[in-house]
């Protein structure tokens, strides 16, 4: 690939949401340490109409920032880059939609909600026995996983902005699926997930971007500008 690598970055974009701020900068540094030309576009939900609005992007970054002005449009995101194998990264809010997304679409589970927005059907998403709004806290990675070899240990120490993670009811129901738990929380929580034979499908609870408001690289995001410009 000779031209820049083209992310887009489905989110509403909001000024002083922490994250928003930490995500150019995240780009800019793993690009940089790459040698890679990298263009990055923020996609509002809103906009995401149609899938045709990816076919000109080599990597699609769900962002934090649930509820989305227009869900459809995200879910629409998560959707093209899994059955297109479009590396894809999900932080925060692209986390939680991706898992209910890989439930309605793969699991069979069409009831499948976010308490955040829905009452009614299975709740995937749920609220966190503790508010993770700005707060951080240790991940355990899985051996041999694709965030263990972006990381290149087993261990990490994360921020976060989010008070939803995922239902443990819901976690044995994925035995079987090709969906993998790959990242925990020192209590045992579900804190990433990612999809092995895809070029690159991530999702985390907690928001590697925000390494860069201290000017290191976030791994998650280098790995998906490396996967973005094969």
């Amino acid at each position: 690939m000779n031209k820049p690598a083209r992310i887009a970055l489905v989110g509403d974009y909001r000024p002083e949401a922490v994250a928003h701020q930490a995500i150019p900068p995240a780009v800019k540094l793993a690009a940089a340490s790459l040698d890679i030309p990298v263009t990055a576009e923020w996609l509002p939900t809103e906009t995401v109409t149609s899938p045709a609005i990816f076919e000109n992007f080599d990597a699609i970054w769900v962002v934090p920032g649930s509820p989305y002005k227009n869900d459809h449009g995200a879910y629409m995101a998560i959707t093209y880059a899994r059955e297109n194998n479009i590396p894809f990264l999900g932080s925060c809010g692209g986390f939680q939609y991706a898992v209910i997304e890989y439930a309605r679409s793969v699991m069979g589970w069409h009831d499948a909600i976010h308490a955040e927005t829905d009452t009614k059907g299975r709740v995937v998403i749920a609220p966190l026995s503790c508010s993770l709004v700005e707060k951080t806290g240790d991940i355990v990675i899985a051996p041999d996983s694709v965030i263990a070899k972006a990381y290149g240990c087993l261990q990490t120490h994360e921020g976060y902005h989010c008070n939803f993670g995922v239902n443990p009811e819901f976690v044995a129901e994925l035995e079987g699926f090709p969906l993998q738990i790959t990242a925990w929380d020192s209590e045992g929580d579900v804190r990433g997930v990612e999809l092995p034979d895809h070029k690159y499908f991530v999702a985390t609870l907690f928001q590697s971007e925000r390494a860069a408001l201290r000017n290191a690289l976030s791994p998650l995001v280098v790995e998906l500008i490396k996967a973005a410009y094969r």
